[in-house]
């Protein structure tokens, strides 16, 4: 279809935009405009404004700006089109057909949402009639309230064959049954309603139209619930329930929650929780989720603490693996075991549910405790399992940045499992979590603290000047302009004591950052360090005529950026520990002049040698990292 200017102002013209805002948000009369306050951000006095002479909005808080259109893809999460469909029937103009067989699918679109409205007031109707005495009751046994009950739209299908389709006879049994309403049985037999003896639930589209029925049955018998079947209008692998209600509460919240089924969808809402959203009887598809990721780019996904509601997060995880991307991915929420949304919050508050939110475990978190906990590991050959198993779950990852720091991330947890204990040796490479083995701590308002060192262990510190002070100053430039490298380096680089303080300063900053946010970026580094010395150095090391280490490689080969810095963590941290070695095993020599001891002192004297070379190489080079 071909959408002209013209016809697209004459759509804005038609549409009376204090009017459509005033039907999410509650807008006032100022003069010759509207105010309200903002949607798009938080704030107590109104700033937002409408104009419907020139047909726009705008924010002075915000910045928000746009026209009808922009207001449902921007505020509502409709796609293009679908916003100007629904705006065009609120306006009464025809959306222009691309050819006439669009223009038959679109006519025959039409009469199935029509059928399907009125099929929702009938039920509906039926809810209300003498008919519904019994789901009324366990509507009120479940404690969802009559507000809750009109939001969502339930309805009762009466325990008879033939009651909807005789209400909604005109619009003719094909369509009924193409709508997924009537059931046409093989053979001489007449047609008969789907949903019987039913508690009914509407399905609806982003707009909000009734797309599919969900009947869950009163008393015993089987299935408990009763979805529609696949129709032009419904598909359930590429549909989330809720989803009209959730997209926009979600711009409000930057969160979605994904949950099993609809009535943890409709207990949550009713708690406070209009984010939610469940599949439809299906585990979650490759479409389910990348509808999700249009919405925030972290969906939690909260399922139930047993065993099968645990195989449906895996079963999630490992569908969403060869579709991540950078930024794009998701987090796992887990309710106490054989408790559902519902029972959490009738026993614990709502406040029990955001802490499990809250609690919500990061993608590789899952994947890893999930691997750690599938089978033994007490043999060498379990142990290769648990790598293989690790490996697979790489391979799967599609975009090649993220497998390369899954795969980091994986090999480090891995070796530091099993072969911590041995690189722990005082002369050997640091081993995870420096620092004397110590890791980053919280305090008591939740803020992270670098470990302090036991007494007696402290390291030497990176001097301010000389060979070791220029690499770590490469190293921390290098990460300003790559952030998504300060978690895989924060342990090692934390057990560092810098003489510099401005280094210090601006190494321990990056470090809370990477703590506090699950994606850095270097503006946020730069906002955080706000304005000062430590500022001004961190700005200066961006600037590539200052620090040039081969900025145009590190942005076009991210995996040569990783393998590059973690050899010069590695360098930079060895340095002490040699070191400190080679003073033990002099002072060990010295007051027993044993052959052994003095092997001990002239190999790790060679170690030295070694790094004191490559440190030069990699301080000297300006291809160094």
């Amino acid at each position: 279809m071909t959408l002209t200017p013209q016809w697209l102002d004459e759509l804005r013209a038609r549409t009376s935009l204090s009017t459509l805002i005033g039907k999410s948000i509650k807008v006032q009369k100022a003069g010759r405009e509207y105010k309200a306050c903002c949607p798009f951000h938080n704030e107590k006095t109104p700033s937002f404004t409408i104009n419907d002479e020139k047909g726009f909005y705008h924010c002075f808080g915000c910045g928000a700006h746009g026209d009808a259109i922009r207001w449902m893809t921007d505020q509502r999460g409709l796609p293009f089109m679908e916003a100007v469909k629904e705006l065009a029937a609120t306006a009464g103009m025809e959306v222009p057909a691309a050819d006439p067989r669009a223009a038959k699918r679109a006519e025959q679109a039409r009469g199935l949402h029509e059928a399907m409205a009125a099929a929702q007031s009938f039920f509906e109707d039926q809810l209300g009639g003498l008919d519904g005495g019994e789901a009324r009751a366990y509507l009120g046994r479940r404690g969802i309230s009559d507000a809750t009950r009109r939001t969502f739209g339930f309805g009762y299908a009466p325990d008879a064959r033939g009651k909807l389709k005789t209400a909604l006879r005109d619009f003719g049994e094909p369509m009924l049954v193409e709508a997924g309403l009537l059931i046409d049985p093989e053979g001489e037999r007449d047609s008969y309603d789907r949903f019987r003896g039913r508690l009914m639930l509407p399905i609806r589209d982003i707009r909000g139209r009734v797309i599919a029925f969900g009947g869950r049955i009163l008393g015993d018998g089987e299935p408990k619930y009763l979805n529609s079947p696949d129709t032009p209008l419904f598909d359930k692998g590429r549909t989330l329930y809720n989803i009209d209600k959730a997209s926009p509460a979600s711009r409000q919240t930057g969160r979605i929650i994904v949950v099993e089924g609809y009535m943890d969808v409709i207990a949550l809402a009713q708690a406070g929780f209009a984010d939610a959203v469940a599949p439809l009887g299906t585990a979650l598809t490759e479409h389910q989720i990348e509808r999700l990721w249009k919405m925030v780019e972290v969906p939690i996904l909260c399922f139930d603490g047993d065993a099968a509601g645990q195989k449906a997060a895996i079963r999630a995880a490992t569908r969403a693996l060869p579709l991540l991307r950078p930024g794009h991915s998701l987090c796992f929420a887990t309710l106490p075991k054989g408790q559902d949304p519902d029972d959490l919050l009738r026993a614990s508050g709502a406040g029990a549910m955001q802490a499990v939110l809250d609690a919500a475990q990061p993608l590789i978190e899952r994947l890893w405790s999930h691997e750690l906990s599938a089978a033994p590991l007490d043999t060498p050959e379990q142990k290769a399992a648990l790598k293989q198993r690790l490996r697979d779950i790489t391979d799967a990852i599609g975009h090649p940045d993220v497998r390369a720091h899954y795969a980091h991330e994986f090999r480090e947890r891995y070796s530091a499992l099993f072969f911590a204990r041995r690189e722990a040796a005082p002369f050997q490479p640091r081993a995870q979590g420096g620092g004397g083995g110590q890791r980053w701590q919280r305090d008591r308002r939740g803020n992270w603290k670098p470990p302090i060192p036991p007494a007696g262990q402290e390291a030497r510190a990176i001097g301010a000047g000389g060979m070791e002070q220029r690499l770590l100053r490469a190293v921390l430039a290098a990460l300003l302009r790559h952030p998504e490298q300060i978690a895989p380096h924060r342990e090692m680089l934390s057990g560092l004591h810098i003489a510099d303080p401005l280094l210090g300063q601006l190494m321990d900053a990056m470090i809370r950052c990477s703590f506090r946010k699950e994606t850095v970026e270097t503006q946020a580094l730069l906002t955080i360090l706000g304005q000062g010395e430590v500022y001004n150095m961190a700005k200066g090391m961006l600037r590539a005529d200052t620090f040039t280490l081969t900025p145009n490689r590190m942005t076009t080969d991210p995996d040569r950026v990783a393998r590059d810095l973690e050899e010069a963590v590695r360098v930079i941290a060895q340095g002490p520990e040699l070191e400190a070695a080679l003073v033990e095993a002099t002072r060990r020599f010295e007051s027993d002049f044993s052959e052994a001891n003095f092997a001990e002192q002239q190999r790790i004297r060679a170690l030295k040698a070694e790094h004191d070379r490559r440190l030069a190489e990699l301080a000297q080079s300006e291809d160094s990292i």
